[in-house]
C-alpha cells in the first residue's frame, strides 16, 4: 500500500494536495473568528449563526456540484485522450502514405500558398492560416462540455443564493432563533447579506475546482485556496483592527478573498482549455443535472442525520450538548484527511472506467481502501489519546470533560469506519454509480433516524452515539456490498482475473 509506484505516486499527488486544500479553509476560518471575538461576544455569536446559514444552504450545492463535476470531467478528459490519441495514429499512417507517394504534406502546404497567391495574397500569408486552421483545431479538440456546464450551473446557483440570502435573511435568521429585538439580529443581518455577495464566487470556484481534480491537479486548487485564505486573513486585520468596520469587514475581506480564488482558478483553467461553448448544444445538461439531482438527496440525508443528533443531543441540556458538539467536530474534521483520498481515488476510476482499464480500476480501488485503513487507524490512536488529556484546549468543565471522555469508544474507536466510508463514497462516484449512492443512503438515513428516536429514548446521551455509529457502519457496509457483490459497475468484476 505504501509502494512508491506508478499508481502509489499517482495516489499521493492527488490526494495529499486535496487534503490540505480541504484543511486551508477551516484554519482561515478559525482565524477569522479569532478576529471577530476581538469585536465583542455578542458579534461573535451573531457572526457564527450567519455563517450557519450561510454554509447550510451551501452544502446543498456545494457537494453535487464538486463530486459530479470531477467525474465527468476526467471521464471526458479520458475519453478526449484516447480520441486524440486514435486521431493522432490514424493522421501518422495517413502521412507516412502521402509521404511514400511523394511527399503529400508539402504538397498540402504548397496548395495552400497556392490558393492565397491565386486570391492576391502572398504566402506568408497562406502559411499564417495554415498555422492558424491547424491551431483551431487543437483548440476545438480541447473543448470539454461538462466544464462549461458546471461553471454555468456553479454561477447559477451563487447568485440564486445570493438572490435568496439578501432578500430571506430576517426570515431566515428568525427561524434560527435569532428575534428582531435580539442584540444579535442587526449585526448578523449585515454579516449575513454582505456575505451572500460572494455566494457566484464560492460556487463558481468550487466548480472549476472540481474540473482541476478531474484533470488530476489538485495543486492548482491549493495554491488558489492558500493564496485566497491569506489575502483574507491580511484583510481581516486591515478590516477589523484598522479601519474599524466589525462585522462588515469580516464580510467585505471574506467576499474579496473568495472572487480572487476564482480568478485565479479560471485565469489558470483559460490557458488548459476553451471552455466557452460555440453554440449551446455543446453543453450536456441533462445528464449533468440528472446526476446533481441524485447526490442532492444524498447530501439531504446525510445533512439530515447529522442535524437530527445535534438536535436531540440539545433536548438534554447545555453539557450533553457542549460535549455532543466537540465530539461531533473532531468526528466530522478528520473526514478532511478521508476526503483526499477519496478524491484521488474518484478521480482515478473515473479515467479508468472511461478507458475500460479494469485491472487500473480493481488497483487503485484496492489502494486507497488500504490507505484508509491505516489513516483510520493512525487517527483512532491521535484521538483516543487527545480526547483522554487534551480536553482543556475546549473546555474547563469537568462534567463536559467526563461526557467527552466516555465519547472515546464511538468518535476515536470508529475511525477506520470513517474513512473507510468517505472512501467508499469517492470510488462510488469514479464509477458514476450516482443511483446507487442516492438511494443506498436514504436507506441508510431511514434505518439511522429510527434508530436515533429509539436509543436516544432509552439509552440518552449514549445512545445518540451508539445511533451515529450505526449511521457510519450502515454506510461503510453499503460500499462495500456494491463492490462485494460485483453489482452494477462493478459487474466485470465476476469474470475478472488479475
Amino acid at each position: 500500500m505504501f509502494k512508491l509506484d506508478e499508481l502509489g505516486s499517482e495516489i499521493a499527488q492527488i490526494s495529499i494536495p486535496a487534503a490540505l486544500a480541504l484543511a486551508a479553509d477551516p484554519v482561515a476560518s478559525l482565524v477569522d473568528t479569532a478576529f471577530i471575538g476581538r469585536i465583542g461576544a455578542v458579534e461573535l455569536a451573531a457572526v457564527g449563526v450567519s455563517i450557519a446559514v450561510f454554509n447550510q444552504l451551501s452544502k446543498v450545492a456545494i457537494y453535487p456540484l464538486l463530486s459530479v463535476t470531477t467525474s465527468f470531467v476526467a471521464e471526458e478528459s479520458a475519453s478526449c485522450k484516447v480520441s486524440q490519441n486514435e486521431k493522432s495514429n490514424q493522421e501518422e499512417e495517413e502521412e507516412d502514405l502521402e509521404n511514400k507517394a511523394g511527399d503529400g504534406e508539402v504538397r498540402q502546404t504548397r496548395e495552400v500558398e497556392r490558393a492565397f497567391v491565386s486570391s492576391g495574397k502572398s504566402k506568408e500569408d497562406g502559411k499564417v492560416a495554415d498555422t492558424k486552421m491547424t491551431k483551431n483545431k487543437k483548440a476545438k479538440m480541447k473543448y470539454i462540455p461538462s466544464v462549461s456546464s458546471s461553471m454555468i450551473v456553479g454561477l447559477f446557483l451563487g447568485i440564486l443564493q445570493t438572490i435568496l440570502l439578501i432578500f430571506s435573511a430576517k426570515y431566515i435568521l428568525n427561524l434560527m432563533g435569532v428575534k428582531s429585538n435580539s442584540p444579535m439580529m442587526a449585526p448578523a443581518y449585515k454579516y449575513l447579506r454582505l456575505r451572500a455577495i460572494g455566494a457566484p464566487a464560492i460556487l463558481l470556484s468550487l466548480a472549476i475546482q472540481g474540473v482541476f481534480r478531474g484533470f488530476k491537479d489538485t495543486k492548482t486548487p491549493l495554491y488558489a485556496t492558500v493564496t485566497g485564505d491569506l489575502v483574507n486573513i491580511i484583510l481581516d486585520a486591515v478590516f477589523i483592527l484598522g479601519l474599524r468596520w466589525g462585522v462588515s469587514g469580516a464580510a467585505i475581506s471574506h467576499v474579496i478573498s473568495q472572487y480572487l480564488i476564482s480568478l485565479l482558478l479560471l485565469l489558470k483553467l483559460a490557458k488548459m482549455v476553451q471552455f466557452v461553448p460555440s453554440s449551446i448544444h455543446d453543453l450536456e445538461f441533462s445528464r449533468f443535472l440528472k446526476c446533481g439531482f441524485l447526490l442532492l438527496a444524498r447530501v439531504i440525508a446525510v445533512t439530515f442525520c447529522v442535524t437530527l443528533s445535534a438536535s436531540l443531543a440539545a433536548r438534554h441540556g447545555p453539557i450533553p450538548m457542549a460535549a455532543f458538539q466537540i465530539c461531533l467536530q473532531l468526528w466530522l474534521s478528520t473526514s478532511l484527511l478521508a476526503d483526499g483520498l477519496a478524491v484521488a481515488g474518484q478521480t482515478i476510476l473515473a479515467t479508468a472506467f472511461a478507458k475500460g482499464e479494469n485491472d487500473i480500476s480493481v488497483a487503485a480501488s484496492s489502494r486507497v481502501l488500504q490507505l484508509s485503513t491505516v489513516l483510520g487507524l493512525g487517527l483512532t490512536l491521535i484521538l483516543g489519546v487527545f480526547m483522554e488529556f487534551g480536553m482543556a484546549v475546549f473546555t474547563k468543565d469537568p462534567e463536559v470533560i467526563k461526557l467527552v471522555k466516555i465519547s472515546i469508544p464511538f468518535v476515536a474507536g470508529t475511525q477506520i469506519i470513517n474513512s473507510m466510508a468517505f472512501v467508499f463514497d469517492g470510488i462510488n462516484f469514479g464509477a458514476s454509480d450516482y443511483i446507487y449512492s442516492a438511494y443506498s443512503m436514504e436507506t441508510v438515513a431511514i434505518v439511522s433516524v429510527t434508530c436515533l428516536f429509539l436509543l436516544d429514548h432509552t439509552l440518552g446521551f449514549i445512545g445518540i452515539w451508539s445511533a451515529l455509529v450505526i449511521y457510519i457502519t450502515l454506510r461503510a457496509l453499503a460500499g462495500i456490498w456494491r463492490m462485494g457483490a460485483a453489482c452494477g459497475p462493478w459487474s466485470f468484476l465476476r469474470h475478472f482475473d488479475r
